[in-house]
């Protein structure tokens, strides 16, 4: 095998499984926190374990910058470089070279860019991709594909799309089959549904162990994001997990697990909690506002996390206005945990076959309560 996907219970379009891979399992409906350069900002891998986390997202384009693939290998791999020993999974590093180079150039064969750290010049190719991907050791690769960006043009958008699908089949093969390891296609076409069909269509012919859907959550909106996915996801494989990429909000998330999507990864939990924004059942809180300075409470009832066991919601506000790093970490821990709380509630009630009770009785709360 490579990675294998075992679904143990559907509830409409939503399902709820596991995904095996050379580092152990992932549960699904899965949320995997970002560590971008090789850590979670603010956290140690402990302590994203004891979130509730099975796997987590870590970025091409950054580590083979610095400090490079190479180096990694050399130190054993990622898993041991940063010492997590769960799966992880990388991407390609297309969207961080259409968002963070410059000077991009992208022809047939890749893209040519210049680090946004120094300005020094890279090539990136879907058989480089591969090849980096493979040194880190990742348990799910990522095909190299261009992020086509928001809004463009429909002629614009199947130009992207054809190129992706192009370096789609390259990265499959150039990927070095191992067992436990797996590669993802990447389903591109903006906002045109038959350009959603005709890449999902190809990716299929390809073949890949699992199917992402991309080009979302670039500017389009939730109700338009909603829209792609309702025509898009009918076309994916049901055997195979199905990733969302760059998503997102706890609403985000819910709509579509309710559209059939297993896997999520979104910097927002993570970054929200360096910005003293929490995330809790009643919505989300800037932790900065004045009326908690001298508020006792925890920041969530019922929530396991130290943030919400041991302090206090003005010891919080004064950790932030005193700007100490104890406040990122917190308050990063408290939202990483509040996100694998929901997968959770997400996987038990599709288990219940009462996703979309839950689903109803969470957004009720989250959204009304909301400040």
């Amino acid at each position: 095998m490579t990675v294998s996907f075992t679904i143990k219970q559907a509830d409409g379009a939503s399902r709820t499984g596991i995904v095996t891979t050379a580092h152990g399992e992932i549960r699904t409906p899965a949320f995997m926190p970002v560590g971008t350069a090789a850590t979670v900002k603010a956290m140690t891998p402990e302590a994203v374990v004891q979130t509730g986390a099975d796997i987590i997202l870590s970025n091409t384009y950054h580590l083979m910058l610095r400090p490079t693939a190479e180096l990694i290998a050399k130190m054993g791999g990622l898993h041991k470089f940063m010492n997590w020993n769960n799966p992880i999974l990388t991407d390609s590093g297309g969207f961080q070279v259409m968002s963070l180079s410059k000077l991009r150039k992208i022809t047939e064969q890749g893209v040519v860019f210049r680090s946004h750290l120094d300005g020094s010049e890279y090539n990136l190719t879907p058989e480089r991709s591969m090849e980096i991907q493979h040194l880190l050791g990742s348990d799910i690769t990522m095909a190299f594909d261009e992020c086509t960006p928001f809004p463009v043009s429909e002629g614009e958008a199947e130009k992207s799309m054809q190129l992706s699908m192009r370096w789609a089949q390259r990265s499959k093969d150039s990927f070095i089959k191992r067992d436990g390891y797996g590669l993802f296609g990447i389903v591109q076409g903006s906002v045109f549904p038959k350009l959603r069909e005709q890449s999902a269509d190809t990716l299929k012919q390809i073949g890949f162990d699992g199917y992402a859907v991309g080009g979302l959550a670039v500017g389009e909106g939730q109700e338009l994001m909603f829209e792609v996915l309702d025509y898009t996801m009918p076309h994916l494989p049901t055997e195979h997990p199905r990733y969302l990429m760059g998503v997102g909000k706890p609403d985000d998330i819910i709509g579509a697990v309710l559209r059939g999507v297993d896997m999520f990864d979104c910097v927002i939990p993570t970054r929200a909690g360096r910005f003293a924004r929490a995330y809790t059942d009643e919505g989300e809180k800037n932790i900065r506002n004045a009326k908690f300075a001298e508020d006792p409470r925890p920041l969530q009832e019922n929530c396991p996390c130290p943030a919400c066991t041991s302090y206090s919601r003005a010891y919080l506000h004064h950790l932030f206005r005193a700007e100490e790093m104890l406040g990122a970490t917190l308050l990063t821990w408290h939202n990483l945990t509040f996100y694998q709380q929901l997968m959770q509630g997400l996987r038990d009630s599709i288990l219940a076959q009462r996703v979309r009770q839950f689903a109803d009785g969470f957004l009720l709360k989250y959204k009304g309560l909301q400040e």
